[in-house]
Formats: structure tokens, C-alpha cells, sequence
């Protein structure tokens, strides 16, 4: 697949190093490609579910965003994906030192894009055994204007009508 934006990787890594909830899992974008893209998490206690594994959430979100960078990578300059519908399969329980997400592009679209990812639970000997496996539909978006939060330096989302935002601990 050939990228129409020859900035890609920069413009993956740079939406990625954006995302707080990544950075609070410890997740790292280990590499992106033209449609391609993996993402690994280190096992630590705050990612466990009542067994002590990781929780399947963690789990889904290393898969949603293998594949919506997977299909950012394919997309114009400036262009942004969202998740508009996936389904993942739990092979295996969630054990492991690490968990890496390989996501894929299966067909690109002007506005849809349909993209896979393997989620491999790595043990620590290297070894790595499938333990869930996606199949999700991203939805190219323009990026929307958002002024950043002077306190935090976060972007400040509006709240949507008929809602009124919670205001941020101190």
C-alpha cells in the first residue's frame, strides 16, 4: 500500500504521543508502516483485571488503536481516523510479561477503512501466542480546531449540546 502523506510516520507517532490514555497504560508505538502498524504494553499490576492478567479492555484498546493508526497511515496529510464499529474474539487469557498488537489494513477507503489487528500475549522468553484478534471499521475525519486547556495543556473538547462538562480535579 503506498501512503499518500510521505510525512505519515511522523504524523502517526505525533497523534499517538497525544493520546493520555495510552501513556497512562504504558502502551508504545513500536512501528507503523503503510497500513501497518504495532503497538506493545509491559504487564504491570494497574492493567490487571480480578485474576491478574490483563484486563480485556486493555486489550481491546491496544487492537482499536493498532488499527486506526494502521489506517491513519494511509490517509492525506492532516487526515484523522475514528472507530466507528469493531468486534474482537478473546483466543486466550490475557498472560504475559507483554501485549502487542499488530494491526493491519484489509481495505482501504476514501471514507471507510477496514483493518485487523492480532493482539500476542509475549512471555519472557520472547515467545508470543495469539490471544485476540479484531476486525474493526475506521471512519476518516477532518481534524477539528480545539483550543488547549491553559491548566493542563490538554486539548479542551466542548461538551456536545444538552450536556454540560465536569470540570477537571485540581
Amino acid at each position: 500500500m503506498t501512503p499518500a502523506d510521505p510525512a505519515f510516520r511522523d504524523r502517526v507517532a505525533t497523534a499517538f504521543a497525544a493520546q493520555g490514555f495510552a501513556r497512562t497504560l504504558g502502551a508504545r508505538l513500536v512501528s507503523v508502516e503503510p497500513g501497518r502498524c504495532e503497538i506493545d504494553c509491559m504487564f504491570h499490576d494497574g492493567l490487571t483485571q480480578h485474576h491478574g492478567m490483563f484486563h480485556a479492555g486493555v486489550l481491546t484498546t491496544l487492537a482499536d488503536n493498532a488499527c486506526g493508526f494502521a489506517a491513519m497511515s494511509l490517509l492525506p496529510p492532516g487526515g484523522e481516523v475514528l472507530s466507528v464499529e469493531f468486534k474482537i474474539s478473546f483466543l486466550r487469557p490475557g498472560a504475559g510479561v507483554a501485549a502487542v498488537a499488530r494491526g493491519e489494513v484489509l481495505k482501504p477507503g476514501r471514507t471507510l477503512t477496514t483493518c485487523r489487528a492480532d493482539v500476542h500475549m509475549r512471555d519472557a522468553s520472547g515467545r508470543e501466542t495469539l490471544a485476540a484478534t479484531m476486525l474493526a471499521t475506521m471512519m476518516a475525519a477532518a481534524p477539528e480546531a480545539r483550543g488547549a486547556n491553559p491548566a493542563t495543556g490538554a486539548r479542551d473538547i466542548p461538551a456536545a449540546p444538552g450536556t454540560r462538562r465536569i470540570a477537571a480535579p485540581p
